[in-house]
């Protein structure tokens, strides 16, 4: 009797890591070591408002998420650093695969920052795509100390509505967390499944298609509660001129301010954000918001 010997299948994945430290020195913020494995990659940091704040392009070749694919991003910005990071096109996370033999279904991206001392991150990727049928799990991890300085946000879209291609199946889950001093202040998780409608749901985001989450903390320029509420009153007329009372909600939790948005359109959210953080930017960091040059190829 013959036996034939089965071959393994191997699982099919790519595993991509990034680490970037940043330092300031008398040239300003520098990009100081890079460690990277897999299809990350960042070119150079760009000086567009003088050598003080670095800008930073976060390059993933394949530009999607597959099944089996994880990516980390991991940035450090140490004393007095300032640093803004973005993406030159939308991420993906692509439909999942079915065929459970050549490995699972998870589709992992994983983000954290690093504030020291003075430290300032401003995280502003350009828009996520879920297709149907993803299986994606997206965290963005913050550590700060009591004195460093974050602007940060996130925008999922579910889904090509436009394209007639609905999420009608499959499952994302958006994670964000805020560390200052080792005490967790800020948690924020969403998933959607069809198991618990949240996308349809009217207490979830009511069928709407594209979710945007904008954290800023400042503990030092916002830790008078009467200077706070000055200050979203003001966000609340831009909102108001906007006429986007009805996207765009702004809201204070013990100096963290959190602004969501909940509508139909990518470009409407990041446009809406552009705008608040124009205003608060100098404000917080006493900088103007100068816009990366990315945003407008």
């Amino acid at each position: 009797m013959i036996i034939k010997e089965t071959s393994k299948v191997e699982p099919r994945q790519w595993l991509a890591k990034l680490a970037l430290t940043f330092s300031h020195n008398a040239y300003g913020t520098q990009l100081k070591t890079t460690s990277r494995k897999g299809p990350l990659s960042v070119q150079k940091a760009f000086y567009p408002e003088g050598q003080e704040c670095a800008h930073i392009y976060l390059l993933h070749p394949p530009a999607g998420i597959v099944s089996g694919d994880e990516l980390n991003v991991e940035i450090n910005i140490e004393e007095q650093g300032h640093v803004l990071v973005t993406t030159p096109g939308a991420n993906r996370f692509y439909r999942a695969r079915e065929d459970l033999s050549i490995g699972e279904t998870k589709q992992t991206q994983i983000t954290s920052l690093h504030l020291t001392n003075e430290a300032v991150a401003e995280n502003f990727p350009q828009e996520t795509i879920v297709y149907e049928g993803a299986d994606g799990f997206n965290t963005v991890d913050v550590h700060m100390c009591d004195n460093s300085t974050y602007f940060g946000w996130d925008i999922t879209c579910l889904g090509l509505p436009s394209s007639n291609q609905y999420f009608d199946k499959g499952q994302y889950t958006q994670l964000n967390r805020l560390y200052c001093g080792g005490t967790l202040i800020y948690q924020d998780r969403i998933e959607i499944s069809p198991k618990n409608q949240l996308l349809h749901h009217m207490a979830g985001l009511a069928s709407k298609s594209v979710f945007g989450t904008f954290l800023i903390y400042a503990p030092l320029q916002l830790n008078e509660l009467k200077q706070r509420k000055e200050i979203i009153e003001v966000l609340r007329d831009i909102i108001d001129a906007e006429n986007a009372q009805e996207l765009i909600s702004i809201t204070d939790i013990r100096g963290l301010f959190v602004i969501r948005y909940l509508g139909e359109q990518a470009h409407q959210c990041k446009n809406l954000f552009i705008k608040l953080w124009q205003h608060l930017r100098p404000l917080v960091i006493e900088a103007s918001a100068i816009e990366p040059r990315i945003w407008h190829t």
